[in-house]
């Protein structure tokens, strides 16, 4: 077995940090330079040759880079591991930047996530890991290196099965008829746990030109607990569109929940709603975005990295990921 190396590019480090401490290692030293005119290069500095390498980097737009800054400098350094000689590499994004364009909506629309996968392959990795990605078939296809995939799933069961009185009666609601899938999937694990039925709601939604429309509820919200499951939170409108259907169905409580947590715009203020009890995200993307108070009173952020960290582990034993999706 080859030995493992972990990098975290440095947009990436506090995740890459708790990764490392689950799988009981530390990152490997690389540098990152920046020039005068704007480029940049990134190396490792230890020896990678015949390693099994991973390379931790969430392609989100935070503080510092754009989300093309950052992909660009971590296909590059992608790059630089390859052609420094290592065994296996294997690209650790949490956040799959360009996922949601993965088909054409209009006539000569690109493709971005096919493009994106070029890009990947091309420097030379062997395998891409992500987590909950937006359109989990358009994700294997494009690729034609290995993918692998996680879910958020059994950390959101955990996490809502401890919130829920034995006598509550809960529905999940899928914000859109293509998050039913994902949301049903949720629902049977979520009573699975609980021991108890489980009911299921969605909404309609019409998309076009960035405008969100339709807001008819198919299922039985009232007097139940609605926990709304999502991908992900980009601008809030989606969110609070479903938050308010719910609560005029006459919902008990409403929590909701989404792996990836962008709150781009005017998320905050957007879902900054009375009706909606608890937001709950992993830490696929760093919630810098939103006020201390925010955070405090609505947000709870569940460590993701301690999922992946295993991913890696058995990944570089070999081993297989399937007990990783039950939840």
């Amino acid at each position: 077995m080859s030995d493992l190396r972990l990098f975290a590019l440095d947009s990436s480090h506090a995740y890459g940090e708790r990764v490392a401490g689950y799988l009981g290692t530390t990152l490997a030293a690389h540098e990152e330079r920046e020039f005068e005119d704007g480029e940049h290069k990134a190396r490792p500095l230890e020896s990678v040759r015949g390693a099994d390498v991973y390379v931790i980097d969430s392609l989100y737009g935070d503080e510092r880079f754009g989300v093309n800054d950052k992909l660009v400098r971590l296909l590059f350094f992608l790059g630089a591991v390859r052609d420094a000689g290592a065994g296996r590499v294997t690209a650790v994004v949490p956040y799959l930047c360009y996922a949601r364009k993965d088909r054409k909506t209009k006539s000569r629309d690109p493709v971005n996530s096919r493009y994106t996968a070029a890009l990947f392959e091309a420097v030379g990795v062997d395998a891409v890991l992500t987590v909950d990605v937006h359109n989990l078939a358009a994700y294997q296809n494009a690729f034609r290196c290995h993918t692998e995939h996680l879910e958020a799933r059994p950390l959101f069961v955990e996490h809502f099965a401890g919130l829920l009185a034995a006598d509550e009666a809960v529905v999940v609601v899928s914000p859109d008829m293509g998050g039913v899938k994902r949301a049903e999937a949720f629902r049977e694990s979520l009573a699975a746990r609980l021991g108890r039925e489980v009911s299921s709601a969605f909404l309609e939604k019409k998309r076009s030109a960035g405008v969100v429309s339709g807001a008819a509820v198919v299922g039985e919200l009232a007097g139940r607990t609605a926990i709304i499951m999502d991908d992900m939170i980009a601008g809030g409108t989606t969110l609070a569109r479903t938050v308010a259907a719910c609560a005029a169905q006459g919902t008990a409580r409403i929590l909701a929940a989404a792996s990836h947590g962008l709150f781009v715009g005017e998320a905050e203020q957007k879902l900054a709603l009375p009706a909606l009890e608890r937001l709950v995200v992993t830490d696929s993307v760093a919630p810098f975005r939103l006020s201390a108070g925010f955070v405090t009173d609505k947000l709870t952020v569940l460590e993701g990295s301690r999922q992946v960290a295993e991913a890696i582990r058995r990944l570089h034993s070999n081993g297989s990921l399937v007990a990783l999706l039950e939840g």
